[in-house]
This record gives structure tokens, C-alpha cells and sequence, in this order.
């Protein structure tokens, strides 16, 4: 794997971990709220990210 994909998964986990160390109790509250959502609108969220995470990717690159 490129040294790039590394990094990027490194500073995902950076960015997830600071989230968890910040603000604990709103990430749980967000959980609990996810987990009343429907799958199918959590799947849509997901790939609406995904999508807007390639865009601006290729943006900046």
C-alpha cells in the first residue's frame, strides 16, 4: 500500500480518537441516536460522506 493511504488512515484514527477524547459524552449520545435510526438511512448518510469526501478529495488534488 502507498505511504499515502497510511497516513490517511492514521490521521482518520487521530481525528476519530480526538472525537472520543474531547467530547465522550456527546459522541455516546450520537451513538444512541444512530442506533435508533434506520439502517438504511445510516447507509445513505454513509455513502452521502463518502461521496462528499471523494469530491473534495479530487478537489484538493
Amino acid at each position: 500500500m502507498p505511504k499515502e493511504l497510511y497516513a490517511a488512515l492514521c490521521l482518520m484514527m487521530v481525528i476519530e480518537g480526538l472525537v472520543l477524547f474531547a467530547a465522550p459524552q456527546a459522541w455516546q449520545r450520537m451513538m444512541r441516536e444512530a442506533s435508533q435510526m434506520d439502517p438504511r438511512s445510516l447507509r445513505m448518510i454513509g455513502a452521502g460522506a463518502m461521496v462528499l469526501g471523494l469530491v473534495i478529495l479530487r478537489l484538493v488534488y
